[in-house]
């Protein structure tokens, strides 16, 4: 059942990589893939350095912003996602050889309202996130498009799954090695480097 003050709390809660929330069954997925051209320090990614780092623009009054979400990989490197109003989710990731981000990029659009909190775990070079949107979102309804993405590699090549009308992934759970994630924990969404999102 959803409860509106459960939900508020641990959508504030921007800095925990865990999600808490309700799961059902029902996938809708959609795999969006975003490369990027052109040169960078490292020849095996295409991806261009010379941004800096960008920050929700929906309004919030405290610190930090559940909008926006960091995490670092073990090699240096920084995967960063925001909402952006009327966009979606956005995503930057940094160098540190060229001590510089990519320009930001829409990996899944919609202009449906943001839900507090973006959650984001990493392990052996695997980077998962949850993020959700709904109308009235951010006031404490519930979310109507939860999202659960990875990427890998050079980190141009996400891949986004779409569930409609479900309350959140409740986390997102990475394996030691890095070749698995699953979303939820009682219904659950699986990932794996050999066959993408189940079902698809």
């Amino acid at each position: 059942m959803y409860k509106p003050g459960i939900r508020m709390a641990a959508r504030a809660a921007a800095v925990v990589p865990v999600l808490v929330a309700m799961a059902a069954c029902g996938h809708q997925g959609s795999v969006t893939k975003a490369p990027s051209a052109g040169a960078s320090p490292d020849p095996s990614d295409s991806s261009v350095y010379a941004a800096e780092l960008e920050k929700s623009d929906l309004p919030w009054s405290g610190s930090p912003s559940p909008y926006n979400a960091e995490v670092t990989l073990d090699d240096g490197r920084r995967v960063a996602l925001h909402y952006r109003q009327g966009k979606g989710l956005v995503e930057q990731h940094y160098s540190p050889r060229a001590k510089a981000w990519t320009e930001p990029k829409v990996i899944y659009r919609t202009r449906t309202d943001a839900c507090q909190g973006i959650h984001l775990r990493t392990k052996k070079g695997t980077v998962a996130a949850i993020a959700d949107f709904g109308p009235y979102c951010y006031d404490g309804e519930p979310p109507t498009e939860s999202v659960a993405a990875v990427v890998i590699g050079s980190l141009t090549e996400w891949s986004v799954n779409v569930t409609k009308n479900i309350d959140g992934w409740e986390q997102a759970t990475v394996s030691k090695d890095g070749q698995r994630v699953v979303f939820g924990r009682d219904t659950t969404l699986t990932w794996s480097r050999t066959d993408g999102f189940e079902g698809k």
